[in-house]
């Protein structure tokens, strides 16, 4: 049995690079459809928001000369290219999907209802939520937050590329501690870097709890569906 009926899976647009160093790594890509798969055969309802960071940051954007609202716009064009791209490798091993926008775009997605996603997540079909919100200033992990509380998902499981949350960077400090799991409170609290501080408040105000684990390790998805410990729940 999966430990959750319906998730909220964020992926990061960084991560798709994989060694490359930008763009989308075909390997990765390929690595993450066959895990979102073995997760679909489990009977799991899943939605998934993947960021756009390997193609284009609206804020970093911003700090270059770019007007703000126009670098998001991009930034959630950058999202629309991921979604497209992992929308191709599900539907290459025979994983059905759709992607729906928060802008109207057709027909490159379905523009985007609360509705219309739990309708085809109950028929089977992995959901891919792209473009952000649809409105400037918010990160795609307010859109995860966002639409994990819309399609009243049991969890957000945020794929990243360290196994949870440290009491600092690992990457930076070896003396750092993680924890096993951890109140919103406490992130809060010490700062930590978790998502920003409007996904954070949003899950924490709608109790949606999020889990923390390392998605670039092929299995992971398959072992934390399955109950295995292997990295921070943060809860109320």
């Amino acid at each position: 049995m999966a430990r959750f009926k319906r998730i909220l899976l964020k992926l990061s647009g960084e991560s798709l690079m994989g060694k490359q160093g930008f763009g989308i790594d075909p390997e990765r890509l390929s690595d993450y459809a066959q895990q979102i798969k073995e997760v679909a055969e489990m009977g799991v309802q899943i939605g998934i928001v993947i960021g756009g960071g390997n193609i284009f940051r609206g804020l970093s954007g911003s700090q270059k000369g770019f007007d703000r609202v126009k670098g998001d716009q991009m930034g959630m064009c950058a999202t629309v290219i991921n979604s497209l791209a992992l929308s191709s490798a599900l539907g290459a091993i025979g994983v059905k999907n759709k992607v729906l926008t928060a802008i109207r775009m057709e027909p490159i997605g379905e523009f985007y209802t609360k509705w219309k996603a739990i309708e085809a997540m109950e028929q089977g079909q992995v959901c891919i939520f792209s473009a952000g919100t649809g409105s400037p200033y918010f990160t795609t992990d307010t859109g995860s937050s966002l639409r994990g509380i819309e399609i009243e998902a049991d969890v957000m499981l945020k794929g990243t590329r360290v196994d949870g949350i440290y009491t600092a960077d690992p990457e930076k400090d070896p003396t750092a501690t993680k924890f096993n799991d951890i109140t919103y409170k406490e992130v809060l609290a010490r700062g930590l870097k978790v998502m920003d501080l409007t996904a954070i408040c949003m899950c924490q105000d709608n109790n949606l709890p999020i889990y923390v684990f390392n998605m670039d390790i092929v299995g992971n998805l398959k072992k934390v569906m399955a109950g295995e410990e292997i990295g921070t729940l943060v809860h109320n």
